[in-house]
């Protein structure tokens, strides 16, 4: 499989589209086609979930450890006040965890990328995936495939290989994998080196339209440099290796023995990818009935009218105080999707709802959210509305609800999400969305990396994604 999209990395100029939409984005799906089965002898989602749950049982306890002891208003919180990893942090939980410090250090690394843990600035809080993880088998899979979206970052890249080499590497790898899938057991890593060799050999000759000579940077026919190793010194063989140890590490594949074996997770998880489906969170049934929380989840499925229809059913059985505060404490959570579905129940309470919306607008989180309804509630049109926002403001809003579509979305849908973006480039795009600091960027970027057909941008976007992980 070979993107033949072109390489400009500009977005597509379209007419403005109202950021107060967007969150509306996530609820209007395609029509469903009826749902692969998957490849038999594939776990059940329980099971799968299970092995999740394992895998991963590290980083939650150090992500729950962080929850008790470093919370805000906690007993025991650091002298500095902040919940960051830093080294007083991380000999505290070694500590008390019975744990080293490196180890410390790796599972809050996999907590992050598993959204276990969001890092806000200088402090830390639970992701909405701890507080769903013993009760929701769908929050549990999508933690791991993050995971797994992200086993770039899960281990250092090698120094002594050029980032241009590795980047190949990352951008050869699913078709190395979807081979894995397909082959249903153990392969020779000397057949996967040889399918690596090919497809780098492919990401070249598309980007540049010259032919490489397998295992160098050189163009064939081209005479090698007085002081270039020979090819043998040079091979993709290292970068493999590293890319085998690291998909080991997140739990997607066994290595060992000059084989590779895709785990029980890593199967299904290369079959999500290759049939473009998600794990959709399950809708609660009497919705009318359910705390704010629930019905919005309940209502994450339904049609724009329909979900207003919801809402207004949920809003008459309360008074429309304490509706409001629900509303607004579910849109305080880490679900991004709740955030942007709070705001479209709290616009069908109307001007009921004004003086708590007011009083939210000093909360990063929620302002962009709340300048919008304030500007829809005074009679600006919904379509000039996003006018309100700053640029950092706009750029906030776009991870946040690209956040909400990769959690509960589909891969195409996060793609046409570019075209939302306020910037006219890529490049723009990312240094603006680094510098806003929203907690949940690294996740988004790997995802959108991961989804996205362009090698050229999505190598970009995970460089980008790499850098922020690292603080570079």
């Amino acid at each position: 499989m070979t993107s033949r999209i072109p390489r400009d990395s500009r977005l597509r100029l379209v007419r403005p589209r109202p950021l107060a939409a967007a969150p509306r984005a996530v609820n209007q799906r395609r029509p469903r086609r009826p749902a692969p089965r998957p490849p038999e002898g594939t776990p059940a989602p329980a099971e799968l979930a299970g092995m999740a749950r394992a895998g991963l049982a590290g980083a939650v306890r150090l992500a729950r450890w962080a929850d008790a002891a470093l919370g805000p208003g906690r007993h025991g919180a650091t002298a500095d006040g902040k919940a960051t990893l830093s080294d007083a942090t991380a000999e505290r939980a070694a500590a008390d965890l019975g744990l080293s410090v490196a180890q410390v250090r790796a599972d809050w690394d996999t907590a992050r990328l598993a959204g276990l843990v969001e890092v806000h600035g200088d402090s830390a809080r639970p992701g909405w995936r701890l507080r769903a993880w013993d009760r929701d088998d769908s929050a549990v899979l999508r933690g791991w495939v993050a995971l797994f979206d992200a086993w770039s970052l899960a281990s250092p890249e090698p120094e002594e290989h050029e980032p241009a080499a590795v980047a190949e590497v990352v951008s050869a790898m699913p078709q190395v994998l979807s081979f894995l899938q397909l082959s249903a057991g153990p392969v020779p890593v000397e057949q996967l080196l040889d399918l690596l060799q090919q497809r780098v050999t492919e990401l070249r000759t598309e980007r540049c339209e010259v032919a490489y000579e397998p295992g160098t940077g050189r163009p064939a026919g081209s005479p090698a440099p007085a002081s270039a190793a020979p090819a043998a010194d040079a091979p993709l063989a290292p970068l493999l290796d590293w890319a085998l140890r690291a998909l080991a590490s997140v739990g997607a594949l066994t290595y060992g023995g000059g084989q590779a074996t895709l785990t029980p997770l890593g199967n299904w998880a290369v079959w999500v990818k290759l049939e473009q489906i998600c794990v959709a969170a399950q809708s609660p049934a009497g919705n009318i009935e359910q705390s704010a929380e629930d019905m919005l989840r309940g209502c994450a499925q339904l049609r724009p009218n329909a979900a207003r229809a919801e809402y207004r059913a949920w809003l008459a059985a309360r008074p429309v105080g304490s509706a409001v505060t629900e509303l607004i404490d579910a849109a305080r959570g880490d679900d991004a999707l709740l955030r942007g579905l709070a705001f479209e129940a709290l616009r069908v309470v109307g001007a009921p709802a004004e003086p708590d919306v007011r009083a939210v607008v000093a909360e990063p989180a929620l302002r962009p959210y709340a300048l919008l309804w304030l500007a829809e509630h005074d009679g600006i049109d919904p379509e000039d509305a996003h006018e309100v926002l700053t640029r950092e403001e706009a750029t906030w809003l776009w991870v946040d609800t690209a956040a909400a579509v990769a959690d509960h979305g589909e891969a195409p849908m996060l793609v046409r999400h570019l075209e939302s973006a306020v910037q006219p480039t890529v490049p723009q795009l990312l240094d603006e969305v680094r510098a806003v600091g929203h907690p949940r960027t690294v996740q988004v970027l790997v995802a959108l990396a991961a989804a996205h057909p362009d090698p050229a941008l999505a190598k970009a976007v995970r460089r980008a994604a790499f850098q922020v992980h690292t603080g570079g």
